[in-house]
Parts: structure tokens; sequence; C-alpha cells
């Protein structure tokens, strides 16, 4: 396989970008090699810029849940173009899209649309604070809310512990307000209310986290953190920017029957464009300005070609749920083909699937939280990584993030991807 152009981008992106990359993922140092660049996409394939053709399992992390540029989605921006690309003011569709997210998500009364989802976790936290009027608030270890100062924290020595700034540039008083938890376990998530009582603003998590792979909440767990919420007063914050609209129309919270405060989107409201937002009870919202004290504001906000794509996007998915029965049906089969190649060879590694998500962990122990997730023989995964690159199946270059699968992925294409799981696992054990 050449990906000589490939290589002389990176090496010519060193020189003028950091890292070569616009984002740390990007630059393959997980799973080795030079990143690929990418020409085009279509479907359930990606292009480099040498010719290569991948079946794509990230999706641009999420968003392209019907596959590559889409036509209706294509068209939608065409026609939005005709009109503008930004006005700075608003428009028809920012209100159309709205009302529609409002029908969709069960948390949601009013929305404010920003620009990516770190912008929405910020401004979620922020709003919470103000409305509550307290300043702490509980993060889970593991799962990742953007690049914003207060979520770049590590867990300290147990439960008790203040966090620690996990980056050059974020403030110790910063961190001090940040407690963290590790997944799956109330018990911990108790011991910290006690801990601070009356301090705690909000408690924001991925109701099923994708950033340390993929992760399942135990039966009750989810109900279990709504009900200590409600107890102490505590905003319930999903962060739903890779399951909303992907796992049902109504996200996770849909799916396991539990409704948050607020809850964070982004990426799939965009349909690929950049895009993020965050809502919830009409009472929270409110208190955003100009409407309530808390300040936000973008000029971006609302930007018309993201909201047409957007407002594309889910009124198909609105219109259409057995969108979800082929993502079920698809994640299912990979999944079940990968167990059962795997147990064929030998080996007992854990694999994760819900929906269209799925995660395969060079781990035999049963993956649920992120220490259990770091007992995963990374070493291997890089290995594994390529050995499926060279076979055409573009995968997240990093064993700690979930794939993304779409419905543009044919039943042929998925004896594909097992045919080069198999060779590729046979490889990296010879």
């Amino acid at each position: 396989m050449n990906i000589s152009k490939s290589k002389k981008l990176f090496q010519e992106a060193q020189n003028y970008i950091p890292g070569g990359v616009n984002s740390p993922v990007r630059a393959f140092r997980a799973v080795g090699g030079d990143p690929l660049f990418i020409k085009s996409a279509e479907g359930a394939f990606l292009y480099d810029e040498d010719g290569n053709r991948y079946i794509e399992m990230i999706n641009s992390w999420g968003p392209m849940i019907l596959g590559h540029n889409h036509p209706m989605i294509r068209e939608a921006v065409i026609k939005a173009m005709d009109s503008g690309t930004s006005f700075g003011a608003p428009t028809a569709k920012e209100v159309e899209i709205a009302e529609l997210i409002a029908s969709m998500v069960p948390s949601v009364e009013k929305v404010r649309m920003v620009n990516s989802g770190t912008e929405a976790t910020m401004s979620a936290i922020r709003l919470a604070r103000g409305f509550t009027g307290r300043d702490k608030f509980i993060k889970m270890e593991g799962h990742y809310h953007g690049h914003g100062d207060s979520f770049l924290i590590s867990a300290g020595s147990g439960a008790m512990t203040m966090g620690n700034p996990d980056s050059p540039g974020v403030t110790k008083g910063t961190a001090k307000d940040t407690l963290i938890a590790p997944y799956n376990d109330l018990e911990a998530i108790q011991t910290l209310v006690d801990a601070n009582k009356g301090e705690i603003a909000a408690l924001i998590l991925e109701p099923v986290p994708g950033n340390m792979g993929l992760c399942i909440p135990k039966e009750g767990y989810l109900q279990g953190l709504r009900d200590i919420c409600t107890q102490e007063g505590i905003v319930l914050i999903f962060d739903e920017v890779m399951t909303g609209f992907r796992l049902a129309k109504g996200g996770a919270q849909e799916l396991f029957g539990v409704t948050p405060d607020m809850t964070t989107l982004g990426k799939i409201i965009g349909g690929g464009m950049p895009v993020g937002a965050y809502g919830g009870k009409k009472e929270i919202m409110d208190f955003v300005s100009p409407a309530g004290p808390v300040y936000q504001a973008g000029t971006l906000s609302g930007n018309p070609i993201a909201m047409a794509a957007g407002f594309t996007m889910l009124t198909h998915l609105n219109e259409h749920p057995e969108v979800y029965a082929q993502l079920n049906q698809i994640g299912k089969t990979l999944a079940s083909g990968i167990q059962k190649i795997n147990t064929e060879l030998g080996l007992d590694y854990t694999v994760n699937q819900l929906g269209s998500m799925y995660s395969l962990f060079f781990t035999a122990e049963e993956v649920f939280d992120f220490n259990s997730a770091k007992h995963s023989d990374t070493a291997q995964f890089g290995k594994y990584f390529q050995a499926m690159l060279h076979r055409g199946i573009y995968l997240a270059p990093s064993q700690f993030e979930s794939l993304f699968l779409s419905t543009a992925l044919s039943h042929e294409l998925i004896e594909q991807i097992l045919q080069a799981h198999k060779e590729s696992i046979q490889e990296i054990q010879s």
C-alpha cells in the first residue's frame, strides 16, 4: 500500500501545525506509523491522497450515521449556501431545529446552539453552577467532555480526593472544584456527595462512554445517579455528544429510560458540520443570557449551513425509526462475528457493543470502567490497527476509542471486515 503523499504531507504539516495535526489522536502516536491524509469520502469509504480506499469504521467520530457525503445532506448544504454562509443573526431554521430537538430528546425543553461539543459541555457546567449557586461538580474517570479546563482533570488518590490537572495550563484552582469518581460505581458517588454536602452543582457523564473504549452502564446505575442528584439538588447532565440520536432518536436517555436535567449534544445535529448544543429543563435554560444572568455567546452559533444539514439529518431519523433497527443489526452482526472468530482462534478478548457502537479490547477481563479498560494490551492493539489498515479497514487509532458504524455498511462489507479481522488477528499472533 503506497502512502507516499500522506507521508510527505505529514512532514510538511509538522513545520506549520503543532504535531502535524489539528487534533492529537489523528497523529497515530498510539498505534505507530504516520497518519493518512484523507482526500474524499463517500458512503462507507474513505479515500486517501494516494488513492487508497478504506472501509470506514469511525464515521467522523460519530455523526455520519447514514455514511459519508449522503446526497440528502449534501443537497441541504448546497441549497443553504445559495442564501449565504453566515449572518450572525437569527434564522428560521434555528427555530425549526430547536423545536425538533425538543420533540425528540426527553430532557430538552429549551436548547441553545453552539459550535462544538466542547463548547456545549463548558457552557452546561457554567449554567449548572449559575443555576445552583454552587461551585463543584463531579465527572467520571476516563470520560471525555472536550478540552475545557475543568474537564482535563485526572483522579486523585481516592474518591475523597480533589482532582489534579491533566495538562499544563490547567490551574490547581480549577482542579479543586472538579471531583472524580469511577464509572459504574454508585457508592463512590454517594461518598463524594456526603463529603461535599450542599457544594456540588452538577454531575456530568457520558451515559454510555465511548472515550475509554465503549463501556455499558450496569443495570440501575443511571437511575441511581438520577435518584442521588434529585435528592441532593444536583443538576444531572448527560453528555450525549456521541450517543445523542445514535443509540435511539432520543439518545441514551431514551434507551435507558432515565431523564437528566440537562443534555449536551454535537456531531449528529450538524449532519457532519461543526455544531454543538446544550439543552434541558426550561427553568434551568432560562438562566442563560439574555433570558437570565449566565452569559454565553457565539457569533457562529446557529450557523445557517450547519442548521440546514442538521435539520435534514434529524428529520430523516425522526421520520424513519427503522434506521435504528438497521444500525443495531449491523452492530450485533459485527460484534458477534468478531467474538466468534476470536473464540475459534482460542482468544478471549472482550467485545463491548451497544447499537452501532462497539469496541474490541485486547484483554480477557470484563471492561466496565476506565481502570478495567487500562488492562488492555495497547501494543497488541497497535499491531492489530496496522494489520487492519493494510487490509483496507480504517479503525480509530486508539484502543480507547469506540467505533461508530453507519447504515452504509452492507452485508458484503461486513463480511470483508470480519475476514480482515481474522487475518489480522492471525498475523499478530504468529
